[in-house]
């Protein structure tokens, strides 16, 4: 990261020098956490929920410049201390200052109320199939991660996938402001953080406001299924529609599941095999063969890895404890991608001896969030006509509410309901299970439904007793 030295810091950030530094060598790259790697790097303190970087200055021995927005003491006399006003704000700036130098990299920008993280990872894995590139790790998608995911970009790679996030309004124009991507890709407009946002309209403005900050290819990979994202189109400079909508430039026209995956079509014409369950994934990666063919790759190269794919974790991801067989989808969930999971459960499940829902709440839904939730209950009473439920256990005090509706049509004893899962609890709930189950954990990421797996885990393995012997 040579384009980085000590004063073209101060100049990007408008900081002052507390401690100037001893060297004026180019930078290596910058951090924020001390327990990693920051020999001759730039240290940025950041002020987070739990921890304050402030505190842990003293441990940044490595580290050649330190930005804070503080007063604080030197770690050693060789190292700068740079004073900003917001130790967040300048780690945005030293991202976007790096972004204007990758002149070869194509920086595709994910946004969307689903499905950001699995294309971000499809893109990743289909785009590096030809191409030397990288994609931001994890779901690093806020003002912290993306500046981070960039910052660790190399000139020479040929693309940049990011990840694009928000849970209130002006977030994503704030990230894609930094990112300046060549071409974003708008997964699909649900009802996810209304209780930030307060409409699905204001969804739509707020995922749209990136295409905005589009440049140079300015290619716009839209949704054509969304709602409300087409009044905004004119913000970029072209616009590839996809979906299932009969106008979409991309259109899927068929799905067949298959296993844990599937193969689907293209305007009838193409065919791609894809390593995802889901109908919803496959609209996902309808968006993934427009990018990858913008980007030069041919569709045999394009199936070939689609079909290499796996569920990024926590995205229904399986799990095989024991013989329980179990489908993690719960990263996070609203009605609409609880109903998504719902559709590809049929197929999963389809041969399994019993099958288990366990679904928690659905978390920032704002004041429509109970009925929200009976249209789920309401959904699994469509569900079981299609395929028998044999048991439904519903975690958290608003998943009451998506009981309204089955309470009256299911005997009692197939429907369990917890307020909240500890150690306790989650072993309870791990102990209706019977070898050969399939189990869908869905719900916000806050619930912890995985803790139910862990419990199987447990009872496969239990923890010897420290009791003497006889």
């Amino acid at each position: 990261m040579s384009f980085f030295t000590a004063d073209n810091v101060a100049t990007v950030t408008g900081g002052r020098w507390i401690t100037a530094p001893a060297s004026d060598e180019p930078l290596r790259g910058v951090g924020i956490d001390t327990r990693n790697n920051l020999d001759g790097r730039v240290f940025v303190a950041i002020r987070g929920a739990t921890h304050d970087g402030h505190d842990f200055v003293p441990a940044a021995t490595a580290a050649r410049v330190i930005v804070v927005d503080r007063e604080t003491a030197a770690t050693r006399s060789t190292a700068g201390v740079l004073l900003v006003t917001d130790t967040r704000v300048a780690l945005g700036q030293l991202a976007a200052a790096w972004r204007q130098t990758l002149t070869q990299t194509v920086v595709i920008a994910v946004t969307g109320s689903c499905g950001k993280t699995t294309v971000k990872s499809l893109l990743d894995t289909v785009l590096s199939a030809r191409l030397a590139g990288r994609a931001a790790p994890r779901s690093f998608n806020n003002d912290i991660g993306l500046p981070l995911a960039i910052l660790a970009a190399r000139p020479d790679d040929r693309y940049l996938v990011l990840e694009i996030g928000a849970n209130n309004p002006g977030e994503i124009a704030q990230l894609a402001r930094i990112a300046r991507p060549d071409i974003g890709v708008i997964t699909m407009i649900g009802r996810a953080h209304l209780q930030g946002f307060g409409s699905v309209e204001n969804v739509a403005a707020e995922k749209a406001a990136m295409l905005k900050y589009l440049q140079g290819r300015q290619l716009a990979v839209v949704n054509a299924d969304a709602p409300g994202l087409r009044r905004h189109l004119h913000h970029a400079g072209r616009v590839v529609l996809f979906g299932e909508s009969t106008d979409a430039d991309l259109r899927l026209t068929g799905w067949a599941a298959r296993g844990n995956g599937g193969r689907f079509s293209v305007n009838d014409r193409t065919h791609f095999d894809l390593g995802l369950p889901g109908r919803h994934n496959a609209v996902n990666a309808v968006a993934v063969v427009a990018v990858a063919r913008q980007m030069g790759l041919d569709d045999r190269d394009i199936t070939e890895a689609l079909a290499a794919c796996s569920p990024v974790a926590m995205r229904l991801s399986r799990h095989v404890v024991g013989s329980v067989t179990f489908y993690n989808d719960a990263y996070n969930a609203n009605p609409d991608s609880t109903a998504a999971s719902l559709e590809s459960f049929i197929h999963l499940a389809a041969d399994a001896p019993r099958r288990v829902l366990v679904l928690g709440d659905m978390l920032e839904l704002g004041p429509d969030a109970a009925e929200q939730h009976r249209e789920v209950g309401r959904r699994i009473i469509e569900l079981d006509r299609q395929m028998h439920i044999d048991q439904l256990v519903l975690v958290g005090k608003l998943s009451s509410h998506t009981a309204e509706p089955i309470l009256d049509r299911w005997p009692r004893e197939r429907l369990t309901m917890v307020d909240d899962l500890d150690r306790s609890t989650a072993a309870a709930v791990a102990a209706m299970l019977r070898p050969g189950d399939a189990v869908l954990l869905k719900g916000s990421r806050d619930i912890g439904l995985e803790t139910v797996i862990d419990a199987v885990a447990e009872r496969q393995n239990p923890e010897p007793s420290n009791a003497p012997g006889a």
